[in-house]
């Protein structure tokens, strides 16, 4: 409560009123206070709570069951389990007479947990079968018939259960022979119902001719009792009886018996009826289903809609089941009727005048229209199987005004179902995929974050189907509203940023790493990459963040041009691995785990091992920890004798880290760390047998980054070919045989056998690794990256120097090398200097120069470029 203001204040008076209100008010709480006092236990009552603490686990249970209060053998009852694991022979001798007592007069909680824990014994083997049978089946098989329809139903799963692992002779004395009295018409209701269940579980532990003389007789005097819930019950039974008596017996027993109950009095029994005819579907023939199921069905359906809208909800739960089982057999009007009737129920309740009659209540209306929502929603479950009905190549004429109308609909539950069913949708047309490419613009678009998160489940196979699934006539047809697909993507993403349910943010953002296979480079870079970044550096939920990283990850691996990689890896370093905060700079050794786990190991010492080890030097002490946690990661990206220097370079920061660390937390995981890294082989240049697969995997992802570097220059000479002769079938060749390989969902590049391109593919890595060999002679760097060379210089090894002619491939950190620099002369000599050092990955030091400070002469040409490329992408 907030106080009064002053003005308030002032104007209130101390009448006789205002005081008889407040002494109201205090009556009042202390009303409240008297339960609670009353519910305060007097030192009698704790007296006889109070249990000895020197008595024994069965003493104890023994002494609470006997003297105790209901809550005490409560407990004791619920702890039953754990005495059968201790000690099963004192339990079954001391304690579970006691128990047995207990339950004659227990009330409902003591029975629902007796129940429970006899359930538990079994399941979890603490005696044999022979003994559970001899010990509790008497006691289950008493309180089947409590007078309470809770505790009944309890006992009864817990026989059932019980039933599954006795064996034959034990079932037919304990309870097939008792059944027989249990199931007659003198026995009550509650009786014959716990019999109908009975039957349907030991129908398949027995013999075809105990079921024929002992069990199938009952079936047929339950299925004709007085009661219809008798009636019902048993109905439903059926069909587990049928799957074990067989096809002839199910012929002449249990369909003549189906057939009198669909035409039962009762709609509960016709339905059951109903329904236990569709899971028989299968058992019976053509001829049976085309002379007499077939009718039945028929005859349901029509009558369906005069009867009572909750068989309407069954029926249409089992619609798709049903057309697939009688597929084949239908007529073409009849074929047709139980389309248009499908249809009628997708739309049932949209298309009534007002919706409903004048003469119901609110209360009626309200539940007719849960009623016509659950019809709907189970029509689009099963649109699907609906398809198949159709047939896919007719689903634009027959079902896609109807699918049209399901993802239109007003209410949440149907969309968010047929948002569920939208892959298999998806699936069944093939070809014909662009015909619904609207409608997941739509659900991408819906304002329930429900359905979208259920439309993403799937989301990289539906997009993946969108763009690459089709014939060649309809090409056109697909990827024209392709542009429409981004926009909504990015609402999509940005609805749910706004949202508080955060799991279906970080959802989307995974989701959004199968976009390389789906749009462009370019795309990516300008629509989703920024706000991949705006994430990282915003968003305050941990998972999101990294999510959004890890498919920034994943766009920079696929990204096609070197100058937007190195702008995307300049962001990286500048404003998270020297952001100002040190949230931003964890976010960074995120993404720097994510770069180990997706690009080669060449990539990741080329561009983010020294920034990466810089953070030994962080002020924060949660820094440092992270990144001694990453530090095993980061050595193992290093390949002797190349890497030689950098390993040097991280030994000795790790060695500060041991000297100089004061926060005791940090320094215990660096010691952990240390013996860790101690511990680790390093792999060398060339092949071992340790590392073998490892080291292939590496290579296949250092040729891949090659290739799309390759792919990029290729493109760039047919642009320059101006259609010369045969410019186009060589430009068609090269593209074959550097063909990008395709992103794999689980994003870890699976690693070829050995085929017949293994000579070229061997060819092009020593062609590789020739030009990076030669490549630090003639490189060229962007001027921001200007002060990197700095980090080199405070790691502390003085007698290193970058030289240009004697360091191999990774003895030098550069930020890019032949394959990576531009073809463009005019964008070189704008944004790159050939003598500029690297970047500086120093930060928080007094004579450290700010990169964003410091390059401001190099900003501006820098964001001029930028410009130019994308006004012209």
């Amino acid at each position: 409560m907030h106080p009064p203001p002053p003005a308030a204040a002032s104007a209130m008076d101390f009448s006789q009123n205002s005081l008889f209100g407040y002494m109201e008010d205090l009556q009042e709480l202390t009303i409240i206070e008297r339960p609670v006092r009353r519910s305060l236990k007097t030192p009698e009552e704790i007296e006889r709570l109070t249990v000895d603490e020197d008595l024994s686990d069965i003493e104890r249970a023994v002494y609470l069951l006997s003297a105790g209060q209901d809550i005490q053998g409560t407990s004791v009852i619920a702890n039953l389990p754990y005495l059968m694991r201790q000690n099963p022979a004192e339990t079954l001798r001391r304690v579970l007479p006691k128990v047995r007592e207990v339950l004659h007069v227990a009330g409902v909680e003591m029975q629902l947990t007796a129940a429970v824990s006899f359930l538990t014994i079994l399941q979890e083997d603490s005696v044999s079968i022979h003994t559970y049978a001899h010990s509790f089946l008497q006691v289950i098989l008493l309180h089947l018939e409590h007078r309470d329809a809770g505790v009944s139903n309890a006992w009864l799963e817990t026989l059932l259960f019980v039933i599954e692992v006795l064996p034959k002779e034990t079932l037919r004395h304990e309870i097939l022979n008792p059944l027989v009295s249990k199931a007659q018409l003198s026995q009550t209701v509650q009786s014959r119902l716990v019999s109908c269940k009975i039957l349907g579980k030991l129908t398949n532990k027995f013999d075809a001719h105990i079921i024929k003389r002992d069990i199938l007789p009952l079936v047929k005097s339950l299925c004709q009792d007085v009661e219809y819930e008798v009636r019902s019950c048993m109905c439903r039974q059926l069909a587990n009886i049928a799957q074990g008596i067989g096809t002839e017996l199910t012929k002449s027993v249990v369909l003549p018996e189906l057939i009198e109950l669909s035409r039962d009095e009762s709609s509960s029994v016709r339905l059951a009826a109903f329904e236990t005819l569709v899971n028989l579907l299968d058992v019976f023939d053509t001829d049976d289903r085309s002379q007499t199921i077939l009718p039945l069905v028929k005859s349901f359906c029509e009558k369906s809609f005069k009867a009572d809208e909750s068989i309407l909800i069954s029926l249409s739960f089992h619609l798709g089941k049903l057309c697939h089982g009688l597929y084949g057999i239908f007529t073409p009007d009849q074929h047709l009727r139980f389309l248009e009737f499908y249809k009628k129920l997708c739309t049932l309740g949209l298309q009534q005048e007002n919706g409903h009659s004048e003469n119901q209540f609110p209360s009626q209306i309200l539940e007719q229209e849960k009623k016509y929502i659950s019809v709907r929603k189970n029509c689009a479950y099963n649109f699907p199987a609906m398809i198949v009905f159709v047939d896919p190549k007719n689903f634009h004429m027959e079902l896609y005004s109807t699918f049209f109308c399901l993802c239109h609909d007003p209410e949440v539950p149907v969309r968010y179902t047929i948002a569920i069913c939208f892959y298999e949708v998806s699936k069944l047309l093939n070809s014909g995929v662009y015909l619904i490419h609207k409608e997941l613009i739509t659900l991408l678009q819906d304002e329930s974050l429900e359905v979208l998160d259920a439309l993403i489940d799937h989301l990289p196979e539906i997009l993946e189907l969108m763009s690459a699934g089709g014939e060649s006539s309809a090409q056109e047809n697909k990827f024209s509203s392709l542009p429409d697909l981004i926009p909504a993507l990015t609402a999509a993403e940005q609805r749910a940023a706004a949202s508080l349910k955060w799991r279906t943010h970080e959802k989307l953002l995974q989701k959004y790493a199968c976009l390389p296979h789906v749009i462009s480079s370019d795309q990516i870079y300008y629509r989703f990459l920024q706000r991949m970044f705006t994430i990282m550096m915003t968003n305050n939920v941990l998972p999101v963040q990294k999510a959004a990283s890890r498919t920034l990850c994943i766009f920079l691996r696929y990204n096609r041009k070197q100058e937007q990689r190195y702008e995307v890896i300049q962001k990286l370093i500048e404003q998270l691995g020297q952001g100002k905060s040190y949230w931003n700079r964890l976010r960074f050794l995120d993404t720097c785990e994510f770069i180990i786990e997706i690009f080669s190991k060449s990539f990741f010492c080329k561009y983010f091992f020294l920034p990466a080890i810089e953070l030994t030097h962080d002020p924060v002490a949660n820094v440092r920890m992270k990144l001694c946690y990453l530090l095993p990661k980061v050595k193992s990206t290093l390949k002797i004798p190349a890497d030689k220097h950098l390993l040097q370079q991280l030994e000795m920061c790790v060695r500060k880290l041991l000297c100089q660390e004061k926060d005791k937390d940090v320094l215990a995981i660096v010691k952990r760390t240390v013996l860790e890294l101690d511990r680790m082989e390093m792999s060398m240049d060339a092949f071992q047998k340790k590392f073998y697969e490892k080291d292939l995997l590496d290579q296949e992802k250092e040729r891949e980054e090659l290739l799309l570097l390759e792919m990029e220059q290729l493109e760039k000479d047919k642009q320059q070919n101006d259609g010369r002769p045969m410019s186009d079938k060589t430009f068609e060749k090269k593209r074959r045989d550097t063909k990008t390989p395709t992103l794999p969902k689980s994003i870890s590049i699976s690693v070829p056998g050995p085929s017949s391109g293994t000579t070229s593919t061997s060819k092009e890595i020593k062609k590789s690794k020739l030009i990076r060999s030669q490549s630090f002679n003639n490189q060229a760097f962007h001027a921001k990256y200007g002060n990197l060379d700095k980090c080199a210089s405070k790691s502390s090894v003085g007698a290193y120097t970058p030289s240009v002619s004697g360091l191999t491939k990774t003895s030098m950190i550069s930020l890019t090398d032949d394959s990576f620099r531009t073809r463009n002369a005019s964008s070189a000599a704008a944004s790159f200097s050939p003598n500029t050092p690297l970047p500086s990955t120093s930060r928080g030091t007094g004579n450290s120069v700010d990169p964003k400070s410091s390059g401001s002469k190099d900003v501006q040409p820098r964001k001029a470029t930028l410009k130019s490329r994308k006004s012209n992408p």
